[in-house]
This record gives C-alpha cells, structure tokens and sequence, in this order.
C-alpha cells in the first residue's frame, strides 16, 4: 500500500469516525472509522520508514594505491 492508499484510508476512517451519524446494529461505524484511521497512520510511518532505507546513501568505496604499485 502506498502512501495514497494510507491517506485514502484516514480520510475515510475521519469521514467514518466523525461526520457520520449511521446507526448498524452489527457494525459500529465510528470504531470502524478509528481503526481505518489508526491502520492509515501506521502505513504512513512503515511506507516512511521503507523510503528512508532505499534513499540512503552509500558512500563509494575508494583504493588506495602506493607510489610503489604506480610504477609496476
């Protein structure tokens, strides 16, 4: 899931959690939506964290070479 998809879902879990006023008499939609929410939240800090891995940068690794290898 990319960072769109973490976004979608704590707009929706907001949209679910507060302006909603359904009333199911299996289903709670205002937990439903804190759980979006909250699942949409820790996406973003994984999909952070993942980016932040790959985006690191290796320094090159360099030789060293003597005056005395120069000349063979």
């Amino acid at each position: 899931m990319g960072l769109g998809g973490c976004i979608l879902l704590i707009g929706a879990g907001a949209i679910l959690a507060f302006a909603t006023d359904w009333h199911l008499d299996s289903v709670n939609v205002g937990l439903v939506g804190w759980i979006m929410m909250i699942v949409g939240v820790i996406g973003v800090f994984v999909y952070a964290s993942v980016i932040r891995r790959r985006r690191m940068v290796v320094p090159p690794t360099t030789t060293v070479v003597s005056d005395d290898e120069r000349h063979l």
